[in-house]
């Protein structure tokens, strides 16, 4: 009786054995016809071959990468948003500014932004936690009309609490308050945290693809933008999302180096236009909102370039190798992450072969472990080309921010990573004033002052295992 039943159990262990593994490759399939791309694709099959008991399980959470078209077409499913962002257009349109034959950069931006380049803007940079929340409540308390609000985080600590209490304030003073938050990202934010919101009149809505079943664990597709538009004529965005840390109130990163942008003028409209279309995926409803816009007398070129997975290319992916083609002096890019496909990273090797000035400014301390260590792995493929690395030592650097020669600068919620690439929705701003793009030039040359700049014995002259994990994590960089 005894063999008989370890005859049978063994039987039921080798059938649902032998079933992970028909099911990992009817996986293989999937991640054959739908990954991006060829090193996602790899990294996915080798998994679901080898070790399908927990590659399945990922797979589901991570490894849809092309966003639905139903999704994409969200500006056409409602006539009123598509007529909005018609007139919209038509209004930039008197503003644009027109792009020399020889500006590749911009021509190629403007394409995958679908957004123009106007004049008579107003741009203001905000460097780190005290000075840009001071200004955020400022003009959320100035507010008259309405408040676009969108943050990837939102934490519950005391930074959030001062938050909730000033969309609450303008909320009882009369004020339409859009509050958005990516589902995933603020997935501690408590139900007591909104419903304080909802029942004082902000209208509160999560950004999130899981609306059907086959969804429901999934992970990717998030709404990485942090924006603020008060009453149509001022707009913040940028690096920081609402929690303590991001005031360097975070007993293991210390100091917050982090970077956002006030805009004035025109842009102003395509921020709300961004704004405004993440709405409606997640209320199907449109706001009325004010789209007059008033030049500004400092008169500074700018352009919102908003990028995603509902795009049909891989448009920051686009940028960033395009930035690189088209640099000629210099391109210095701040991001958390320095994980680049093979795309960008040729681009970045070819730039310092031309004799471009190619440095990408990165955090010493990590946040995520996997993306830190796969960093390592990319100094053999950038140190000897002459790509140079900085290590920020004063604190954690969480900004993003590039650099193209003395001719334009860009801020804004994109990394130097597969999911700003092609997973996350991202918004970025450039401008080719020259004296903003001193500014950022003034800036970053105080955050490389303050960080370290690597050798390629940080990564060959560590121990095996260490070079081992960050290989390893390399591999698995397109699903991070």
């Amino acid at each position: 009786m005894f063999t008989r039943g370890f005859e049978v159990e063994t039987w039921h262990g080798a059938l649902a054995v032998t079933a992970f593994y028909i099911v990992g490759i009817l996986h293989v399939l999937h991640a054959l016809m739908h990954v991006r791309t060829s090193q996602g694709t790899i990294a996915w099959v080798i998994s679901l071959v080898t070790v399908p008991f927990i590659a399945i399980p990922l797979y589901w959470l991570l490894g849809r990468t092309r966003f639905s078209t139903n999704v994409g077409g969200r500006r056409q499913k409602d006539v009123r948003l598509a007529e909005l962002a018609a007139s919209m257009h038509e209004r930039l349109r008197e503003l644009e500014v027109e792009i020399p034959e020889d500006d590749a950069f911009e021509r190629a931006a403007r394409l995958l932004g679908g957004l123009p380049f106007t004049r008579g803007n107003k741009l203001r940079l905000l460097i780190d936690g005290e000075r840009t929340f001071e200004r955020i409540f400022e003009v959320i308390a100035a507010s008259r009309r309405y408040l676009c609000v969108n943050f990837f985080i939102v934490k519950n600590d005391t930074l959030g609490a001062r938050f909730q209490q000033a969309l609450i304030e303008r909320a009882r003073a009369g004020v339409r308050v859009y509050f958005l938050f990516d589902e995933i990202g603020s997935h501690k934010l408590p139900r007591g945290f909104l419903r304080e919101l909802r029942e004082a009149g902000v209208e509160c809505h999560s950004f999130g693809i899981n609306r059907y079943w086959w969804s429901r664990l999934q992970l990717n597709f998030r709404n990485h933008r942090k924006i603020v538009v008060s009453d149509g004529g001022v707009a913040l965005i940028g690096g920081f999302n609402v929690g303590d840390e991001y005031l360097g109130h975070h007993r293991k990163f210390g100091a917050w180096r982090d970077t956002h942008l006030e805009l004035r003028g025109p842009v102003v409209q395509a921020v709300q236009m961004v704004f405004l279309e993440d709405w409606f995926w997640a209320s199907n409803e449109v706001p009325d909102l004010h789209w007059g816009t008033q030049p500004e007398a400092a008169d500074q070129i700018a352009a919102v370039i908003p990028t995603g997975p509902a795009d049909p290319a891989d448009s920051w992916q686009l940028i960033v190798a395009e930035a690189a083609n088209s640099a000629r002096e210099r391109l210095w890019i701040a991001s958390p992450y320095f994980v680049p496909d093979e795309g960008v990273l040729t681009a970045l090797q070819a730039a310092a072969i031309r004799g471009v000035d190619v440095r990408i400014l990165i955090p010493e301390r990590p946040d995520h472990l996997m993306v830190w260590l796969s960093a390592f792995s990319y100094y053999e493929n950038s140190l000897p080309f002459g790509v140079r690395i900085f290590r920020y030592h004063r604190g954690f650097l969480h900004q993003k921010v590039m650099l193209i020669d003395r001719r334009l600068a860009a801020v804004g919620t994109a990394n130097l990573d597969n999911r700003s690439f092609r997973l996350n929705f991202e918004i970025t701003a450039f401008s080719t004033d020259r004296s903003f793009v001193h500014e950022v030039t003034e800036m970053l040359g105080v955050d490389f002052d303050q960080a370290r700049e690597a050798n390629i014995g940080d990564f060959t002259g560590r121990s095996f295992l260490f070079r081992a994990a960050c290989r390893a994590a390399r591999l698995f960089a397109p699903i991070q």
